[in-house]
């Protein structure tokens, strides 16, 4: 009879460890950090105003983008712009004044990082 009331005691320990265990629920609010940047291609285009960059609308949900984007090129400066919500943009992507772009030293379909500012 002493193994019977072992095997109940570790079948009682088994329970308690589970007990232990978080539900699903409280896992789900434990979501990492909201995505602040993004990695997109910018695409210069000659209809697009100097100052302003065009974005999709769900991206700039997403980064919470409202009124300025800052868009950092890799091997240039940082730049700032007036964030312009376009459902036309994909969604990978954000569109530029291509002279403005032209001068600064960026090509058409670069690779940059986009971020709310």
């Amino acid at each position: 009879m002493s193994e019977k009331a072992a095997e109940e005691g570790k079948k009682r320990d088994i329970k308690a460890l589970v007990a232990v265990i978080p539900p699903a629920t409280q896992l789900r609010k434990r979501e990492g950090p909201k995505v602040k940047e993004r990695r997109i291609r910018v695409r210069l285009k000659p209809d697009i105003k100097e100052g302003e960059l065009h974005i999709s609308p769900s991206l700039a949900q997403e980064l919470s983008i409202k009124e300025v984007a800052e868009l950092s090129v890799p091997g240039k400066k940082k730049m700032r712009f007036k964030a312009v919500l376009d459902d036309k943009v994909p969604v990978n992507e954000v569109w530029v004044s291509e002279e403005v772009m032209k001068e600064r030293g960026v090509a058409d379909n670069t690779l940059a990082t986009v971020r709310g500012a």
